[in-house]
């Protein structure tokens, strides 16, 4: 005697039944996304409304939302007569850090995935910057860099770089500019190296073994196996570093801040003394948006361009 088994046939794709379906499993997964829905909403989602809602407010000195501003603010921005040499800043900052950091973490991660004595305590070393305070590490540079008194100032006079120890490196708009980009590079290593370190290690070792048995050189193995592979690493350690260096404060802050005008400000910087200073923080907000804009803008160009998966995966 045999029996037959039968089986309810699936929900069409625009039946009643689909919806309802969902419904419940939505239900049934909302306790273990609910904590993390609920985070994101918090702390990136509603800020970041809320400042495109400011962005639109006509925002006294003393915070008194007195109604609509349309898109004055934005106007309002786009004339800020410093606005060309601002936006011309954060393009040399943004691409001077990122790029030097990249291709300075590079050589160090492939010298650090190298078998030599003391390699564990010279990657322990590389982490110090990152270890380190970012305010504490520019403040030292700042005062080691005063006129006079700077101890790095001094000893670049001891070993005849300068002159005499007067110079004053953060007291001109470009060379407190370029000090910055510097510190910038120096705590963005760590993490940039780490980053690449790691894609170095992921890449199969019998991989560029049997091209080394197949008679390429190491010139050929680095750029034609490993550096292909290497590619979403270096895309994850550039896309955090563009995201980190635009909206990056403390450096500039206490390296540039004391220099009077816009000559060695960034859009993030602007933000801050629109805040401070001219207390318009309807027109800050504004000027957040389009950073936030840029930014995005900056980043799905990079995807675009460089495309990090496009090799990998196929």
């Amino acid at each position: 005697m045999s029996s037959t088994t039968t089986t309810a046939p699936a929900p069409a794709a625009g039946s009643p039944e689909r919806p309802r379906r969902s419904f419940r499993d939505l239900l049934t997964a909302l306790p273990w996304i609910g904590p993390s829905l609920a985070l994101i909403i918090l702390i990136v989602l509603f800020p970041a409304g809320y400042m495109v809602f400011s962005s639109t407010r006509d925002i006294s000195q003393s915070g008194i939302d007195r109604g609509s501003a349309g898109f004055q603010n934005y106007l309002d921005v786009f004339a800020i007569p410093a606005l060309p040499r601002v936006l011309a800043n954060t393009a040399v900052w943004v691409v001077a850090v990122v790029a030097l950091t990249v291709v300075l973490s590079l050589a160090l991660s492939n010298f650090l995935n190298k078998q030599f004595p003391g390699r564990q305590i010279v990657r322990l070393a590389v982490i110090v910057p990152w270890a380190a305070s970012v305010v504490m590490t520019t403040t030292v540079v700042y005062y080691g860099l005063q006129p006079n008194y700077g101890i790095i100032n001094q000893f670049l006079a001891d070993v005849g770089i300068l002159d005499s120890p007067d110079f004053g490196f953060t007291k001109n708009a470009t060379s407190a500019f370029v000090v910055a980009i510097v510190v910038a590079v120096f705590v963005s290593l760590p993490f940039t190296t780490y980053t690449l370190l790691a894609g170095l290690q992921s890449i199969p070792s019998d991989v560029v073994e049997a091209a080394r048995m197949d008679g390429a050189s190491h010139r050929q193995v680095y750029f034609s196996i490993i550096l292909p592979q290497l590619k979403p690493a270096l895309a994850v350690a550039a896309i955090i570093n563009i995201i980190n260096v635009f909206n990056s404060l403390p450096i500039l802050r206490l390296m540039t801040g004391s220099i009077p005008g816009y000559d060695a400000d960034t859009t993030t910087t602007l933000i801050f003394k629109l805040i401070q200073s001219d207390r318009a923080v309807d027109q800050a907000s504004a000027l957040s948006v389009v950073n936030f804009v840029i930014v995005i803008a900056v980043i799905a160009l990079y995807m675009r361009i460089v495309k990090p998966m496009k090799g990998v995966d196929e």
